[in-house]
């Protein structure tokens, strides 16, 4: 990478962007990464970088990031330990953190999620949960060694204990004893130099016999070590001794452990930094709202509704901007402070951006290329050191650019000629456009040049952009317009600012008339532009509104189908069980009659065969449930006395009952199972007493064969895919109860996977029921997330 280059992506401000990234990554040589990203040259690796980070985006969509906080360098402490050294407790502490870390990203990763790039790097990393636990079971703190860390160490630290409590017990009676409170200083016990001592008056020194270690600054008060508590001392210090020696010996033995997992472990430190890497790009990407473009080879570049990612978001104007296919020259006019730099900048920074393997802040169908140089000669290159003017600074920047452009490059120049002469500067600056073009690279100029224009629109390959300005408000609308020259709107803006129209003529008559025919045009051409924008936009609001409309009469059209369909289903899946219940219940009650007559051999035939004709008759009513139709109903007969509250009713055209729980005026309130319902008095026929003492009768008959029906229909799978959420809750009551009448103990419901909808409504119907003891998921074999086994009371 050429000076040059790097100065380019200094002057585009990609460092200002990757220090955003930086503030995403978590561990410090992430961050270190993040700062030092430079652009890849070669269209392989910017695809492999752009994969990484859709990767990242898509993790942290589903799961969120993995934890990166304990990722630190650790090569140097383990050459250390490799090389005979004994690591201190926050070494060794921080390997444990690293392999913490490497077991926690391990399990963030999961197999059984869409395949990525970046799966290799999970899948190489090295959990070691054994030599993590050691260590953390023996160190609790950068202080502290656990007495677990060894049963030699829990031994000394017991003697230890023991010999201290001694010492202080003598102590204690020292302290407590009357014949000395004239000699203490204070009825205390402290420590000097690792040893237990009581504080003694100066003057009373020899009436306390023991060794002194220490005299107060006063000189008043000595500590003294009674002679009873020496040997207990020395004990506890021989045995302290002890305990370092352990200590050491401990830490020798886990820097040693983890020196043999060296290479693991340094490979791990550096795919966690990798990973760190990986998901601040993708979450760079989720805070930019930015998106993958599509990366080319001919050097041509599209942006859809580009932002500069510096840019306050809610203040950016997106812009659209194309280089390479038609046209490999853009020039870009406008007034000043009307946003032609920051589109400059825009261009180049993306394709820095792409190809540091970042998404860029566009929308969808935004291409760009790979360029081995994108080279930027923008802003003031004035040098007081260098003696250069602004125009020479400029012109040894363009100088460099010429000699290292090539078919390959990306050539962005601002305020192109400016700085000398207007006329020489616009003839150099179409000089220099020309020769960047021979070379083969891709040019974007901004310019105030009226020659420029002109080249633009009379050279093939060139095309002419323009930056918009309202000259009503004085203010840039930052919109990029392609294939149309700017205006510099100095006479508009003047005029607007105040300044008298006899100024103004006199400026106009001071240029010639071809100029004033141009800006005339451009004019024309400008206040037609904006006419048909606005037509435009009244167009796209209409057909927008209008897709809209259409979408949602499609989808009425779609449900209206499915309820159709799913109306049909039911009634056809209805009259079948219907059928299939009362054959069943047929051939049981005629299996039953068989042993009967057997059994009862005096039994009367007449009674045998009023049965049989009875069953036939249940059978043809079953028949005829399924072909109910409305043209052959029957009129309602007028009940023989006024309907009261607890009469049983018919409600015509279903064959069910209904008891009556509220008469009001011309209307009845009816309850069905759970159903209630509001109805006229003419709209239901009224059960006599003599036919409701006949149905009983009957019910009461045939009690056994609607048990045994019940018995016969349950199956132990019931399907429900396709179903509304209201209509499958329904079926699974239904079944539900069928199935416990029928005495099974499991049964599976199917639903399917789909959204999730149908399950969810499922599972919150099966907890609400008390029939059902338990339930799951289905298992491997069994359907997984499709099905749900029940378990029933």
């Amino acid at each position: 990478m050429s000076e040059l280059f790097e100065k380019s992506i200094r002057v585009l401000e990609l460092p200002q962007l990757l220090s955003g990234l930086e503030r995403h990554a978590v561990s410090e040589a992430a961050k270190e990464r993040a700062r030092g990203l430079m652009p890849s040259t070669d269209r392989d690796e910017v695809n492999r970088l752009l994969d990484e980070t859709d990767a990242a985006r898509g993790m942290i969509a589903l799961r969120g990031s993995p934890g990166f906080g304990g990722v630190k360098s650790v090569a140097e402490s383990l050459s250390r330990a490799s090389r005979g050294g004994m690591l201190n407790t926050r070494e060794l502490l921080d390997i444990a953190l690293l392999l913490t870390n490497v077991r926690r990203v391990r399990e963030y990763y999961s197999e059984e999620a869409e395949p990525t790039v970046i799966d290799k790097m999970f899948v190489s990393l090295h959990p070691n949960r054994f030599l993590e636990e050691k260590i953390t079971t023996a160190i609790l703190s950068e202080d502290e060694i656990s007495d677990a860390a060894s049963a030699e160490l829990a031994e000394i630290r017991r003697h230890k204990r023991a010999a201290a409590a001694k010492g202080r017990q003598i102590l204690q009676r020292i302290i407590s004893s009357p014949s000395y409170q004239r000699v203490l200083q204070e009825a205390i016990i402290t420590q000097r130099d690792g040893r237990f001592v009581v504080p003694v008056k100066a003057e009373c020194r020899g009436e306390l016999p023991g060794l002194v270690h220490d005299i107060s600054s006063s000189g008043a008060t000595l500590f003294v070590e009674p002679m009873g508590v020496v040997q207990a001392n020395n004990e506890l210090k021989e045995l302290e001794v002890k305990e370092e020696k352990e200590i050491d010996r401990i830490l020798f033995a886990l820097s040693a452990e983890a020196a043999s997992f060296e290479n693991d472990i340094l490979w791990d430190y550096d795919i966690l930094v990798h990973l760190d890497l990986i998901f601040a790009r993708g979450e760079l990407s989720y805070e930019m709202k930015a998106m993958r473009p599509e990366i080319r080879t001919d050097g041509s570049v599209y942006l859809r509704h580009a932002r500069h990612p510096l840019l306050d978001p809610a203040k950016a104007v997106p812009i659209d901007m194309e280089l390479g296919r038609s046209f490999d020259t853009l020039v870009i006019t406008g007034p000043n402070t009307g946003g032609k730099t920051v589109s400059l900048k825009t261009l180049g920074l993306l394709c820095l951006m792409a190809q540091c393997g970042l998404h860029i802040p566009c929308d969808d169908q935004s291409a760009v290329s790979v360029f081995t140089g994108v080279l930027a000669d923008i802003g003031d290159e004035q040098s007081i050191e260098q003696s250069l003017s602004t125009f020479s600074a400029h012109m040894k920047n363009i100088v460099q650019i010429l000699d290292e452009a090539d078919s390959r490059s990306l050539i962005l120049f601002d305020e192109l000629g400016a700085g000398t002469d207007p006329v020489e500067g616009a003839a150099l600056a179409i000089a220099i456009i020309q020769e960047a073009r021979e070379r083969g690279a891709k040019v974007a100029a901004t310019t105030h040049y009226a020659e420029l224009k002109t080249f633009a629109m009379t050279t093939a390959g060139v095309e002419n952009a323009s930056c918009e300005f309202d000259v009503e408000t004085l203010c840039p609308t930052y919109k990029l317009l392609i294939g149309i020259p700017g205006k510099s709107n100095a006479f508009a803006i003047s005029k607007r600012l105040g300044l008298p129209d006899r100024v103004i003529d006199s400026a106009k008559a001071q240029m010639d008339s071809e100029s004033i025919r141009f800006e005339d045009v451009l004019t024309q051409l400008e206040q037609k532009r904006q006419q048909l924008e606005k037509e435009k936009e009244e167009v796209d609001r209409l057909y927008a509104r209008r897709e809209e409309d259409a979408r949602k009469a499609r989808e009425f059209r779609t449900q209206m189908e499915k309820a159709k369909d799913n109306a049909r289903t039911r009634g056809e899946a209805e009259a079948k069980r219907i059928l299939a219940e009362a054959k069943s219940a047929a051939d049981e009650t005629f299996r039953e009659l068989d042993r009967l007559r057997k059994e009862q051999k005096k039994l009367d035939a007449q009674q045998v065969n009023e049965q049989r004709a009875s069953i036939m008759h249940g059978l043809k009513e079953a028949r005829d449930a399924i072909g109910v139709r409305e043209d052959t109903a029957e009129p309602i007969p007028k009940p023989s006395r006024p309907i009261q509250v607890g009469d049983l009713v018919e409600i015509p055209g279903t064959r069910r009952t209904a008891e009556v729980i509220g008469v009001k005026d011309d209307s009845l309130t009816l309850k069905a199972g759970v159903l209630k319902m509001t109805v006229k008095r003419d709209e239901v026929r009224l059960i006599e007493e003599a036919e409701r003492a006949a149905t009983a009768k009957k019910q009461s008959v045939s009690a056994p064969s609607q048990r045994i029906l019940h018995t016969v229909a349950a199956a132990r799978e019931l399907d429900i895919r396709g179903m509304e959420t209201l209509e499958a809750e329904t079926v699974v009551e239904n079944y539900i109860d069928t199935a416990v009448m029928a005495r099974l103990e499991t049964v599976t419901i199917i639903h399917g996977k789909g959204t999730g909808a149908l399950r969810k409504a499922v599972h919150e119907m099966l907890r609400r029921n008390k029939s059902v003891k338990k339930f799951r998921l289905g298992n491997f074999g069994e359907g997984e997330a499709g099905v749900t086994v029940v378990e029933l009371k």
